[in-house]
């Protein structure tokens, strides 16, 4: 019945990301050794392209496509990434070490952040931006925008973000 079904499905965040990705079979495989995720489910056409598939990376649904420009997800043009992707794992440096083994690109090396955070980012063989990060330490609001004026006030150390 209808009424029975929910807008926002049960199993489902209101939000979430779907990326399209020039070779779904690898950038699945990467995310599965590289982010532990697990494969929900993959809708695959006889020629073998991945029309939509779903993964678990910490509790989190990431879609995922081989381009299909005629409904809106075209081929990734390759340029800089306009936006990130931000995970948080229990061991940053061992992740990345994996992302880069299996053919992540380092963006940004692991350091300690001012807001709490020891991270730092990689391209995944997608050209994907990952932002990999565990907490270190709570800061509060008022505290990061004191460390953050701090840092503002000698350019050349502020981290790139």
């Amino acid at each position: 019945m209808a009424d029975d079904i929910a807008p926002v499905p049960h199993d489902r965040a209101a939000l979430t990301v779907s990326i399209v990705v020039p070779d779904a079979v690898a950038a699945i495989a990467f995310y599965v050794a590289v982010f532990d995720a697990v494969e929900d489910f993959r809708l695959v056409e006889p020629s073998g392209k991945v029309g939509h598939a779903e993964l678990l990376i910490g509790g989190t649904r990431l879609m995922v496509s081989d381009p299909y420009p005629e409904h809106g997800a075209p081929v990734p043009k390759g340029g800089p990434p306009s936006m990130r992707l931000h995970l948080y794992v229990p061991d940053v440096d061992a992740t990345m070490e994996r992302a880069i083994a299996a053919g992540g690109v380092l963006r940004q090396p692991v350091q300690d952040q001012f807001y709490g955070d020891r991270s730092g980012t990689v391209s995944d063989i997608a050209g994907h931006a990952w932002n990999i990060a565990s907490r270190r330490e709570h800061v509060s609001p008022e505290e990061m925008q004191r460390r953050w004026d701090a840092m503002m006030q000698a350019p050349e150390q502020a981290p790139q973000l």
